[in-house]
């Protein structure tokens, strides 16, 4: 006996359709790298040749039908790749995705339309069609309500190579376990069940989205626990860089004050023209670094100083106006962790220009209207791409990468603050705010501000 004597298959419309609108929800978690006007006209033809194909291929058996299905998969994925910001991996993964989710819901709204099909008045062909909008309506927004708590339109997936493989194996093997009565009917282990095979089809693609679900959220969860690990571990190294560096740079300001006394006694030893003025320029050199760091902070003295000495010898220029003072309501491990980050992520792009000239980097921290605002701009060559609200790192693992911004943003959020970060001619701008917990008198800095770079 015939399979398909038993129910009618699928309409292949209403397979394209389901995959159609698959990919789309899919699309609706990522940004993308058309236009709007781009991405319908993407879409409209997408779905118009997928229809077209799947309904010009009916009735084929055994290795055609596989062929059919992989083109409609790749017909798929290069949807998905054409409009969304993503990688290759990314988008085989989101494909992966929405075809098991199509062969579900496909699935799911025929074992509704046969229900009604063999009642005792078979639905119109306009009731069956006002059954494929309600089922497809509720079982798409179901799928995309629930993946959309775990994903955000700036970050991507960066899936590797391994989760891929993995993610491949289990959809290959919920399309073969559903597909398995449709291409082989007369298998022992459906004798007497043919009518069955629709719906152990219908449960075996809901166990595969199921799984596809909790194998996702699973990742995104360790994704975020990782995150917050990397985060505290910087705000621990940059802490326990502050202690290290202060005791060295107490060793110096004792050197310095040594320096100073061994001065006074030779002048008071010889007088001659050359060594005054000689001994003069030390002088002058010792007030220079007296003043230099004086914030009125110690941990920004300390972090300033330590930064300085290496920009010094990398050729990198670092200026700065900050009102120290402002800081007493932070604690240490949060003052080191946002200069410390924010100045290394600034000379990490520093020491990529290969002209010392155009290494600039300026920093400013002042109050207005109660609220502490820190600002670092650098310099930069070559393009910068901005992503998830802060610079996208251009090394080759981006998923271990790029946790120096993402501790600053930790470390405002943490005093009710927020990070704003933008890029034009050439310069980096990140700005800090952070409401300060009792009103301040306006500092004079307020008052004189006229530096481009430090504008609000």
């Amino acid at each position: 006996m015939s399979l398909l004597s038993i129910s009618p298959n699928i309409p292949r419309i209403y397979t394209a359709i389901a995959e159609w609108l698959s990919c789309v929800i899919c699309l609706l978690e990522v940004k993308h790298r058309v236009s709007t006007r781009k991405f319908i006209l993407i879409a409209a033809g997408t779905l118009f040749l997928q229809s077209t194909f799947l309904s010009l291929t009916p009735g084929l058996d055994d290795f055609l039908w596989i062929l059919c299905m992989s083109a409609a998969g790749l017909m798929m994925y290069t949807f998905i790749y054409l409009c969304a910001d993503i990688n290759w991996k990314d988008a085989a993964y989101y494909t992966i995705r929405a075809f098991v989710i199509a062969e579900f819901v496909a699935s799911c709204e025929w074992q509704v339309d046969l229900f009604f099909q063999h009642s005792k008045t078979p639905p119109t062909p306009l009731i069956s069609i006002l059954i494929l909008i309600v089922c497809y309506g509720i079982l798409f927004t179901i799928c995309e309500r629930l993946y959309h708590r775990y994903q955000s339109k700036e970050q991507p997936l960066n899936i590797t190579s391994r989760e891929l493989a993995s993610y491949a194996i289990i959809g290959l093997a919920v399309f073969f376990m559903s597909n398995l009565g449709f291409v082989a009917p007369s298998l022992p282990i459906y004798r007497n069940y043919s009518d069955e095979i629709y719906n152990v089809r219908t449960l075996v693609d809901l166990g595969g989205v199921a799984i596809m679900y909790a194998y996702h959220v699973q990742r995104m969860d360790l994704r975020v626990r990782y995150e917050l690990e990397s985060v505290q571990n910087l705000l621990h190294n940059q802490y326990a860089q502050y202690k290290q560096a202060r005791e060295a740079v107490e060793l110096i300001n004792y050197k310095y004050h040594d320096l100073k006394h061994h001065i006074i006694a030779l002048r008071a030893e010889q007088n001659m023209d050359k060594r005054n003025a000689y001994l003069n320029q030390m002088e002058e050199e010792l007030q220079s670094y007296e003043a230099q760091n004086k914030t009125g902070n110690s941990v920004i003295d300390v972090m300033l100083t330590l930064k300085m000495l290496y920009c010094q010898k990398h050729g990198v220029t670092i200026t700065s106006v900050i009102d120290g003072t402002l800081f007493d309501f932070m604690n240490a491990m949060d003052i080191s962790s946002i200069f410390g980050n924010a100045l290394d992520n600034a000379i990490e792009c520093e020491l990529k220009i290969p002209d010392k000239e155009k290494r600039l980097i300026h920093i400013n921290a002042h109050s207005r209207k109660n609220f502490l605002i820190i600002l670092f701009d650098n310099y930069y060559e070559g393009d910068m791409k901005l992503g998830n609200g802060l610079p996208e790192t251009t090394k080759k693992d981006a998923q271990f990468h790029g946790y120096g911004l993402k501790s600053v943003q930790y470390t405002a959020q943490k005093y009710g603050g927020a990070v704003d970060v933008s890029a034009s001619d050439h310069w980096f701008h990140l700005k800090i705010l952070i409401p300060m917990p009792s009103p301040v008198t306006t500092s004079a800095d307020d008052s004189t501000e006229n530096h481009n770079n430090f504008s609000i």
